[in-house]
């Protein structure tokens, strides 16, 4: 018999809508036990989730994934609990206005391989959070992983007698049955590949995408590049680089440009200078139509430089490839899903927003920008002059744009990229961005009204 994928999704949509019409009657307390499990439960399985996550997608590393795996539940917990998301949420005396939150319904969510353990986490928790039920769509590259971490949220949900089916994901993974799921449900949150979220917004029904990443770090002239190297060197050789908010780019004073190449060094790095070897690496990263290869896509240094046919340091964390140019002078200014970072000199600071510019018009608008930096004239520059929804000052960018203990971005890990990045969003995605709000006005017969324009 011949799959009938309309038949397969209308099942986990009606199960779905079955499950969220109970759970959106349950108090605001019951609300944020079931939130508050789903962190737990990836909190303290985080090692043998890894474990799977790296065994069957072959990208990143297993000790970085433990690590995500526990600070991604623990931080996006410590964001939600203590938040109102059911019923009366503000009132305002001065305006007269009462706001209600209201479930949105059922949630489709498009999960990455990249991510494939926090993200149905953070989705989940958002969408519960909301009074929502949540159907994940896997990558086919970490169905198991992303399956494996929905059966156990689920079997404590159950301990707590929350509805059954209240977060569901696919067992049969293909492009028909997503296409289904996200043109059959309320809402749609799309983290991935272009192709996905730009199917996602033309599904007819809300979506919530992200956009491409390409982190550009620069250094100010003045600042003490041994503390930023490492922040960088972290940032860029975090899961092996698949992170969409690693650092991509260093750009940093020509003046000091061989002392930071040397601190890096210094630091575990590989610097790549001389033209066979530069261009050896770009083989290995893209493949001919100018694409990140699949081959080097979330792979060790080694790995990389195994393809380049390159020796290196068994000890490398990263990869330093000194760019012939930027934005499309050199392919190297684009996004590198693994642990390699393009280095660039410049003259002046606006030199070096310009770099900068010019490599996120080449791919990454809209995402996020690093500046280690402690002038405020020229942190406010950058956060003026370019267009991206976050702006990290001082800061590992792969581990605190998706939010942090130490900075105030919504912990997340779906990053809006704004209009520039063709999202409906420019900020973190949380809970807030999957409820309906009703506003009640009451009328205020003293309020001034002007005599005339």
């Amino acid at each position: 018999m011949e799959f009938d994928s309309k038949a397969y999704i209308n099942e986990y949509i009606q199960r779905g809508r079955e499950a969220q019409q109970v759970f959106e009657k349950m108090s605001q307390e019951q609300v944020d036990q079931a939130v508050y499990t789903i962190a737990k439960v990836v909190f303290d399985t985080a090692e043998p989730l890894a474990r799977y996550a790296v065994d069957e997608t072959g990208m990143g590393n297993y000790e970085d994934k433990v690590a995500k795996n526990r600070q991604k539940a623990r931080i996006i917990w410590n964001s939600l609990q203590g938040k109102k998301s059911r019923g009366i949420i503000e009132r305002d005396e001065e305006t007269g206005i009462t706001k209600v939150a209201k479930p949105m319904g059922v949630v489709a969510a498009i999960t990455p391989c990249t991510n494939p353990i926090v993200t149905p986490m953070s989705n989940a928790m958002f969408a519960l959070k909301g009074g929502n039920a949540i159907i994940i769509t896997p990558h086919h590259k970490s169905i198991g992983c992303s399956t494996r971490t929905v059966e156990l949220i689920n079997d404590e949900l159950a301990k707590l007698g929350m509805p059954e089916h209240l977060i569901q994901i696919l067992d049969v993974q293909s492009r028909e049955n997503t296409k289904n799921l996200i043109s059959s449900s309320d809402v749609v949150i799309a983290t991935g590949g272009m192709g996905m979220v730009n199917a996602a917004y033309s599904s007819g029904r809300p979506a919530l995408g992200v956009g491409a990443g390409n982190v550009q770090c620069i250094i100010d002239e003045n600042y003490d590049y041994s503390v930023a190297v490492p922040k960088i060197i972290a940032g860029r050789s975090f899961d092996n680089g698949i992170i969409c908010s690693g650092e991509q780019s260093v750009i940093c004073p020509a003046s000091k440009f061989e002392e930071v190449l040397q601190e890096f060094e210094k630091n575990g790095a590989f610097v790549v200078r001389t033209p066979e070897q530069k261009e050896a690496f770009r083989k290995a990263i893209f493949d001919e139509e100018g694409h990140m290869s699949r081959h080097a896509v979330g792979q060790s240094c080694q790995s990389i430089a195994a393809l380049a046919k390159i020796n290196i340091p068994e000890n490398t964390r990263v990869i330093v490839i000194e760019a012939d140019g930027f934005g499309a002078a050199d392919i190297l200014s684009k996004e590198k899903m693994c642990p390699v970072l393009s280095a660039y000199p410049y003259d002046s600071f606006d030199e070096a927003v310009e770099i900068a510019r010019a490599n996120l018009e080449e791919e990454g608008k809209g995402h996020s920008v690093a500046i280690h930096s402690d002038n405020k004239e020229h942190i406010e520059q950058v956060g003026t002059e370019l267009c991206v929804s976050r702006f990290l000052v001082n800061q590992t960018c792969a581990t605190s744009a998706g939010g942090s203990f130490f900075n105030g971005l919504a912990p997340t890990n779906t990053l809006g990229c704004g209009s520039w990045g063709h999202n409906s969003i420019s900020e973190n995605l949380d809970y807030k961005h999957l409820i309906n709000i009703s506003r009640i006005a009451y009328f205020m017969p003293d309020n001034p009204v002007p005599p005339t324009l």
